[in-house]
């Protein structure tokens, strides 16, 4: 068999690993399921416990001197922030005959630009009654500080245009003046300065008719302003549907709380930097994976699934067994993270070797698991670590323990010789598996391999060391020299560290 490995590791592994994030966030699915649904749940409350207030509308159309049909909507903004304004609330309010200042009256209503000439009101009030009354007096308000505002600007435009031509009509008195003071005469100098003030004449007289007709249809256009200036639909309160609300509402909250949990899982997998793909836990504590299975769960499963998880027992038991068969030194089981399924493994393993000899289980895990467990008939006696030195030593003996944080390492020994680290994914961090790696190394207990408790379903990365030691980090097995066909030693080529490993995907061929 030949493999093809990566690269070495010198090439700089990328900050975050894309694969295993993802990875490692659907497997928190709990959480943002769980945020999703409270979001969902909390979106439904709200619409219910805090109905929107009644709510009355009602539309003005605007028309603007200046109207432009290329305009940006500059004009109808300027009307929106108008209306939100004392002057025009405290209009309204007077109309009313109500007490309430301005300024907290503004804060029940608002103005939006529909388009360039229709501005929509929307006011809230205590009844439907009061919202149609209030919006009808804002309207009304609005209406006339514009046609004022009309007005006004017509009036000094008229004025403004009648005054200059005003100024025109003296100085072409003064030009009439000129000329008929003046007589006849052949001289060219004199024939040339009459001809300037005729032509001057012709222009005051031109530019008072101009200005004539630029003040009248300054007066004409304002009555066309103001008729078009006009509520074009009445005050009505606006129904609220309930279930729409809810439903909205909890869209919403759906969307913002399943978003929180995907950053809040995806945040906190990079802070905790926890494996969960094969190839990272082989990596990061030194040995092969040489099993899987989904997490013991003490809730009823489908029907199915159990079916699976008992053949995928089967397969593990028979791998662990013929690894334990292989070994003239004791085996110990060690966990982190899933002591039921370790406990289950362990009763399982030492089931199928009492066939060949009695099998007594070392109990070194710190809670119950096995030492409270329900007997039943032909299952392998379970003795405490406190008790195993004591007792003889009867046929062969399966150590079961934990490398937890607070775990005794020296105590790890007396399990067993040679030990089969059996891992939930996603449970210890990356710096503690090293930790579990080092310690076991300084001990003096290869492992044997990794099994792989709770893995993702959808990983399909390598978790074997081909060129790697059987070992943790630290303290390799030392492989005795083989002999060629001459009989001389034969050189190995030296092993590659476990933590040289490339961190990607190794295919076997």
């Amino acid at each position: 068999m030949t493999t093809s490995t990566a690269p070495e590791s010198s090439a700089a592994a990328p900050l975050v690993d894309l694969r295993a994030l993802v990875v490692a966030v659907r497997r928190r699915r709990r959480l943002w399921c769980s945020l999703a649904l409270v979001g969902l749940l909390a979106g439904a409350a709200l619409a219910v416990l805090r109905p929107p207030p009644p709510t009355a509308v009602t539309k003005i159309l605007v028309a603007h001197k200046e109207d432009q049909p290329n305009d940006t909507g500059t004009l109808i903004r300027t009307d929106v922030e108008l209306l939100r304004t004392t002057r025009i609330a405290g209009k309204a309010l007077e109309s009313l005959r109500s007490t309430e200042k301005p300024e907290d009256f503004m804060r029940n209503y608002r103005g939006t630009g529909l388009t360039n000439n229709l501005l929509q009101i929307q006011v809230t009030a205590d009844t439907d009654g009061q919202a149609r009354a209030r919006a009808e007096a804002l309207a009304d308000a609005f209406v006339a500080d514009h046609v004022r505002r009309m007005r006004d600007s017509a009036k000094a435009e008229a004025k403004a245009l009648l005054d200059q031509r005003d100024r025109m009509r003296d100085e072409l008195v003064r030009v009439n003046e000129s000329i008929g003071n003046r007589s006849p005469e052949s001289d060219p100098k004199a024939s040339a300065s009459i001809e300037s003030l005729f032509s001057r004449r012709a222009e005051l007289t031109s530019r008072i008719a101009d200005f004539d007709q630029r003040a009248e249809e300054a007066r004409v256009g304002t009555p066309q302003l103001i008729a078009g200036t006009q509520i074009v639909d009445a005050p009505r309160a606006v129904r609220h549907s309930l279930p729409r609300a809810a439903a909205t509402n909890s869209a919403i909250g759906l969307v913002l709380g399943l978003v929180l949990g995907l950053a809040l899982a995806a945040v906190g997998t990079v802070v905790a930097d926890r494996p969960v793909l094969r190839r990272e836990i082989a990596v990061n504590l030194g040995a092969s994976v040489i099993g899987e299975l989904r997490r013991v769960s003490r809730r009823p499963a489908w029907p199915w699934r159990r079916r699976r998880t008992r053949a995928a027992r089967t397969r593990l038991t028979a791998t662990l067994a013929r690894a334990v068969r292989d070994s003239a030194e004791p085996v110990s089981l060690l966990e982190l993270g899933c002591a039921h399924s370790t406990s289950e493994i362990a009763l399982d393993l030492a089931r199928a070797l009492a066939a060949e000899g009695p099998v007594e289980i070392v109990d070194g895990l710190p809670g119950p698991q096995l030492a409270n467990r329900r007997a039943e008939p032909g299952d392998p006696a379970v003795v405490s670590g406190e008790r195993a030195e004591a007792l003889p030593r009867q046929g062969r003996r399966l150590g079961v323990g934990s490398v937890a944080p607070g775990t005794a390492w020296t105590d790890l020994r007396f399990l067993g010789t040679r030990t089969v680290l059996v891992v939930r994914a996603g449970h210890g961090s990356a710096a503690w598996l090293h930790t579990v790696a080092r310690q076991l190394a300084d001990l003096g207990v290869p492992v044997i391999g990794v099994v792989l408790i709770d893995p993702d379903p959808r990983d399909r990365t390598d978790g074997t060391l081909w060129d790697g030691p059987h070992t943790a980090l630290r303290g390799p097995l030392k492989r005795p020299a083989r002999q060629n066909g001459t009989g001389q030693p034969r050189t190995e080529r030296p092993s590659v560290p476990a933590a040289r490993v490339p961190n990607s995907d190794q295919e076997a061929r």
